[in-house]
C-alpha cells in the first residue's frame, strides 16, 4: 500500500509539471501562432488554463491525501515537498479565482483586446493583472520543481 501511495504522490505532481509545461510552451505559443486573431487565441488558452488550474488543485489535494494516508501523521503536511504543493494550490487558487476572473471580467468589458487602443485603462489593467498570471504560473511550475526534487530525494533516504 505505501508503493501505491508514494506513487499517487509522483504521479499527481508529474501530472501537474506536466499540464503546466504543456499549456506554457504548447498550448498558449501554438494558440496564438495558429489562431486568426489574439482575441481567439486568449479564449483558447483561458479556456485551457481554467481546466488546467482545476486539474492541478485537484492534483495537489490528491498528493496530500496520498501523503497524509501513506504517513499517517498531519505532520507529514509539513515537510518540504508538501509546502511546495500547498504552495503551489494556493497560487493557482488565487490565480485562477481572484486574477483570471479579474481579466475575464475586462476581456468582456472590452469587447476585443485586439482592437481596444493602447492607452485603455482597461487594457493597462489586463496586461498587468497578465504579468501576474504569468508569476503566479512560474511560482506554481518552480514550486512543484522543488516539490519533486525533494520528492525524490525522500524516497532516495527511504531505501
Amino acid at each position: 500500500m505505501t508503493t501505491f501511495l508514494r506513487t499517487l504522490e509522483f504521479l499527481s505532481l508529474g501530472l501537474w509539471l506536466g499540464s503546466d509545461l504543456f499549456l506554457s510552451f504548447v498550448v498558449a505559443p501554438g494558440a496564438f501562432h495558429v489562431l486568426a486573431t489574439r482575441d481567439q487565441a486568449g479564449v483558447m488558452v483561458g479556456f485551457a488554463l481554467t481546466r488546467m488550474h482545476i486539474g492541478g488543485i485537484i492534483c495537489g489535494v490528491i498528493f496530500l491525501l496520498a501523503r497524509l494516508a501513506r504517513t499517517r501523521s498531519f505532520a507529514s503536511v509539513g515537510a518540504p515537498a508538501a509546502l511546495c504543493v500547498l504552495m503551489m494550490i494556493a497560487a493557482t487558487l488565487v490565480s485562477q479565482f481572484t486574477v483570471s476572473a479579474k481579466m475575464a471580467a475586462l476581456r468582456g468589458q472590452m469587447g476585443s483586446i485586439q482592437a481596444t487602443a493602447a492607452e485603455s485603462p482597461l487594457l493597462a489593467e489586463f496586461t498587468r493583472l497578465h504579468s501576474i498570471s504569468v508569476s503566479l504560473e512560474s511560482v506554481v511550475l518552480l514550486a512543484g520543481i522543488a516539490a519533486m526534487f525533494l520528492l525524490v530525494r525522500e524516497a532516495a533516504r527511504l531505501t
